[in-house]
């Protein structure tokens, strides 16, 4: 962890760290606004799973209000004209997630972030531990870690886990997060800031 501490905290003294706080503050932004803003973020959140950052914020761009609007063949076939690999089954989850479309109502009356999480990973199809923390952090909450396959790989190189699981359980993810999470505490920063950096030392990008 050493060495991985090391470069972290190279990062935080770099201009990459405005662009972090930038990013931050828009997911704070984001926070402050209301159940159809969040519930396009829970739609991105679909979108990303087995496909990648760009893609669900290319889609939710071009569909904006369509995610609770849209019937479920012109969404199919939007995904599909926009390039979505799954268009049929992520057009699926989100027509079943349009009953949550009060989505932050529902979130903000949990008074513990991570019954939250158990919550939408519970109820809302296409969304796992790893999408619910990704809605979570983009929608302004600091105290999640996102197992993307980014992240899961770092974990690895730098040893804080032995290998990666082949399937992220419920307990297998905690187990990690925790990992990460006194990663975050050593170098000063919420799981949410360190989840950016981690991803810019893969990726070189910061996005959401």
């Amino acid at each position: 962890m050493d060495n991985l501490v090391k470069s972290v905290e190279k990062l935080k003294s770099s201009e990459v760290s405005e662009l972090i706080a930038d990013k931050i503050r828009e997911f704070k932004d984001v926070g402050g606004k209301g159940n159809e803003i969040w519930f396009s973020e829970l739609c991105f959140c679909i979108l990303t799973a087995n496909s990648t950052a760009k893609l669900g914020m290319r889609i939710q761009g071009e569909l904006g209000s369509g995610f609770l609007t849209l019937p479920r063949k012109e969404l199919t076939q939007r995904l599909k004209e926009l390039g979505h690999r799954f268009y049929n089954k992520r057009a699926e989850f989100i027509v079943s997630a349009r009953k949550f479309h009060m989505i932050k109502n529902i979130i903000t009356k949990f008074s513990d972030i991570q019954q939250a999480r158990e919550w939408l990973a519970e109820n809302v199809y296409g969304i796992g531990w790893k999408e619910a923390s990704h809605f979570l952090r983009n929608v302004g909450f600091d105290d999640v870690a996102i197992l993307d396959r980014h992240i899961l790989a770092i974990t690895r190189e730098h040893r804080l886990v032995e290998q990666v699981p082949r399937t992220l359980t419920r307990r297998r993810y905690l187990m990690i997060e925790e990992k990460l999470k006194e990663l975050a505490e050593k170098v000063d920063l919420s799981p949410a800031e360190l989840d950016l950096y981690l991803w810019y030392m893969k990726t070189g990008e910061i996005l959401k």
